[in-house]
């Protein structure tokens, strides 16, 4: 059988005179060596995106981080700061998607603007700046600092005990994880169970305990230097697995 197609989330991007759809190779690279799965890019084409085309090769969705943050107008809130980059073809696509993935147990992984987007599309909010918000710790990178200093650890989060991060990390009660983001959770969506936060309370991880598949978002970057880390190679492994078998199951029934 050959390698389960995982569909990834692209951004649309303004590199000189030229616009393009773009995913960062770090992606695509965990998940042909973490997932051992074959990736696939999505581009942001919102309204003009043929989703039942998409979701008919797909084994497995993994959701992106970005520069990028999801419009505020998706969660009922004005832009509280306009400097801050957004990309509504990014959204027009991905907030459909999200819905029709869990609705048919297609296995998700999302990860940093991934985690923010499957949580408003489900009908949460977030903070704009949680940097403003009392008692919130500052998570963002500073941005004067180098690639390798950036993703490097920056907190420690507690998993849930019992959890299903947990069991997929064979136990384990706590991570140190990189934090690379302005933004975070505010209201959680309903069907949402928190699976990690940090210290501030803030939550870096949930799933989605109505979906019938593999769910997982989580806040930090786990494909960073992904053959180095344990734990994120545990926590890919599982995604692909999951991956492999919603294939086997897809086959059987084609």
């Amino acid at each position: 059988m050959s390698r389960p197609n995982v569909i990834i989330s692209a951004c649309t991007e303004q590199v000189g005179a030229y616009a393009y759809h773009m995913a960062q190779m770090k992606y695509v690279d965990a998940i042909v060596r973490g997932a051992a799965c074959m990736p696939l890019l999505l581009p942001a084409l919102g309204h003009e995106m043929d989703l039942e085309g998409v979701l008919a090769v797909a084994d497995g969705v993994m959701l992106t981080g970005s520069a990028s943050n999801v419009h505020p107008s998706h969660y009922a809130q004005p832009v509280r700061d306009p400097n801050l980059p957004q990309d509504r073809a990014r959204d027009a696509t991905t907030l459909p998607l999200i819905r029709a993935v869990l609705k048919r147990g297609i296995p998700l992984l999302a990860i940093c603007r991934g985690f923010q987007e499957v949580n408003v599309a489900l009908g949460g909010s977030l903070h704009q700046a949680l940097h403003e918000v009392a008692g919130m710790m500052d998570h963002r990178d500073p941005p004067h600092q180098s690639q390798e200093e950036q993703y490097a650890p920056a907190h420690r989060i507690a998993l849930v005990a019992g959890g299903r991060l947990a069991h997929m990390l064979d136990g384990v009660s706590e991570l140190y994880v990189n934090s690379l983001h302005g933004q975070g959770l505010d209201d959680l969506a309903p069907g949402l169970e928190v699976e990690a936060r940090a210290a501030d309370g803030l939550v870096e991880a949930y799933c989605i305990t109505s979906a019938p598949g593999f769910t997982l978002a989580i806040q930090w970057h786990p494909e960073w230097r992904l053959a180095e880390n344990p734990a994120s190679m545990k926590l890919f492994r599982a995604f692909g697995d999951a991956c492999r078998d919603y294939q086997s199951k897809r086959c059987a029934g084609a």
